[in-house]
């Protein structure tokens, strides 16, 4: 971690900034009387160019820093941040928080153990290739999409990065450091043909550089596969309404599973007693076979953190284990307070954001079946490769989502593309009607963002295809 170090201390101390040690003194009286806390700063750049139409639409660039200054004692937590780092801002913080704490005590909890091994670059992505550069690009997509099929009638594509250095010091003293890229190409087409129009999209990025979503062979696969979703809706039908068996692909599908499942395997809403998941700890919770791992150790992936935002080095957390509930997505906090590990799970959006368990990279292990069998062994019902959006309620564990590729199985067999397609259940009963688990494992193309309790933060998903035996579907045909 002392490249991380070197550009964290270039960027947040020095003349203009705050010295660790002078830092450290000051936050050290407020936190040796709470459980818990932290000094979290954070120095970021961000961009979004959109390409629309032969032109581009929109560029923006944003840089940002801050702190944020923690104290936990038992089930609170005081919070204070500024949007400029310096010993005067820093200075007020520490009084806020002693002023709210004052009749407020504890018992400093030891720090996170480790730094982390380092799991993706920590080049700048906007340092890597100029902006004409990188406009260039765009425009090549739009004229490679147009090039491609002459039914192509608008064409948008973006790239968005982020480079984000984050630090966190304790009051022992200890400190860490991230830097984190993330980069996302986006690609949408419309398509005509007999005055019906559609559309299709694709997007892709890790936590890497520009030059891995701007190289040809990657921006002209996300074209194609853009192209391919728009001509099959084209052809689609109204999809079927009703209870059916449901095959689910593999890759991005697997946002049904982090939604339905992986929020109510998070620390806070298991403490509190509001997950459906809560209090059955060792329970069967899902057919045998399925196994459901958070694991933010993944090389340049989305989802992927070298240490959380409380300085916690990320784990490969195994939650459900051949259908039994084995464990939850830890912050310290939470963890502290049901006498459980951090699993390297806080996270927040931002300086101005305390941080809560959230998901990193959620994914169901693969199993033994083909996907080939899966769709063989239905008489009729639905095979849903791709999702749209969805919404779920933790407590009840309801989920509603919405297809974006799905076709109709009948007789065993694959058959028309299907409009207007939703999903509904219940994540907890979902598990329990997992018939087959294919071995075809795929991680998503890099495009989550989750949100939760007003903060969004970057997240991957994976499964393999899997069959449910009976999902409700929503459709226009019955």
């Amino acid at each position: 971690m002392s490249d991380q170090l070197a550009i964290s201390d270039s960027l947040f101390h020095g003349p203009a900034g705050l010295d660790p040690d002078a830092a450290t003194r000051l936050i050290a009286p407020v936190l040796e009387t709470a459980d818990d806390g932290e000094l979290f700063l954070e120095y970021s750049e961000s961009e979004v160019v959109s390409f629309d139409d032969g032109r581009i639409r929109t560029a923006s660039f944003d840089s940002r820093s801050g702190f944020g200054l923690r104290a936990v004692t038992g089930e609170s937590a005081i919070y204070a941040h500024a949007g400029e780092i310096s010993v005067p801002a820093l200075t007020r913080a520490v009084a806020t928080l002693r002023d709210a704490r004052a009749d407020e005590t504890g018992s400093i909890a030891v720090g996170p153990r480790g730094s982390g091994v380092p799991l993706y670059t920590a080049q700048n992505p906007f340092a890597a290739m100029d902006f004409g550069a990188r406009a260039d690009v765009l425009a090549q997509i739009d004229a490679y999409a147009r090039a491609q099929d002459r039914r192509v009638v608008q064409v948008t594509a973006s790239l968005s990065g982020e480079w984000q250095v984050v630090e966190i010091l304790r009051a022992d003293g200890s400190r860490v450091a991230d830097v984190r890229p993330l980069v996302v190409l986006s690609v949408s087409v419309v398509m005509e043909q007999a005055g019906r129009r559609e559309s299709g999209g694709h997007g892709a990025g890790g936590r890497e550089t520009y030059a891995s979503v701007t190289a040809p062979s990657f921006w002209r696969a996300a074209v194609d596969e853009a192209i391919r979703k728009a001509a099959l809706n084209l052809e689609s039908i109204p999809a079927p309404a009703g209870e059916m068996p449901v095959v689910l692909g593999a890759g991005w599908p697997g946002i049904l599973l982090h939604e339905a499942i992986g929020h109510g395997l998070e620390g806070d809403f298991n403490r509190k007693k509001t997950s459906a998941f809560a209090g059955l700890m060792g329970a069967r919770v899902g057919s045998k076979g399925v196994t459901v791992i958070d694991d933010g150790t993944i090389a340049n992936r989305r989802g992927s953190l070298t240490v959380d935002d409380e300085g916690t080095p990320t784990h490969r957390t195994v939650l459900i284990e051949d259908g039994i509930l084995t464990g939850y997505i830890q912050d310290r906090q939470n963890a502290r307070l049901m006498n459980m590990r951090a699993t390297g799970n806080g996270r927040r959006q931002s300086y101005a954001h305390m941080p809560m368990p959230r998901m990193t990279n959620t994914i169901m292990l693969a199993g033994e079946a083909s996907r080939e069998d899966m769709i063989g062994s239905i008489k009729r019902g639905i095979y849903a490769a791709n999702f749209g959006g969805g919404q779920v309620d933790i407590t009840s564990g309801k989920f509603v989502f919405s297809a974006s590729e799905a076709y109709l199985i009948e007789d065993g067999k694959v058959g028309a593309p299907l409009k207007g397609a939703t999903l509904i259940g219940n994540g907890p009963d979902a598990l329990t009607k997992v018939e087959m688990i294919g071995a075809d494992l795929e991680l998503d193309p890099g495009i989550g963002t989750c949100g939760k309790n007003g903060q969004g933060v970057p997240v991957g998903v994976g499964q393999p295809t899997i069959k449910i035996s009976g999902l409700t579907v929503g459709g226009t045909a019955v």
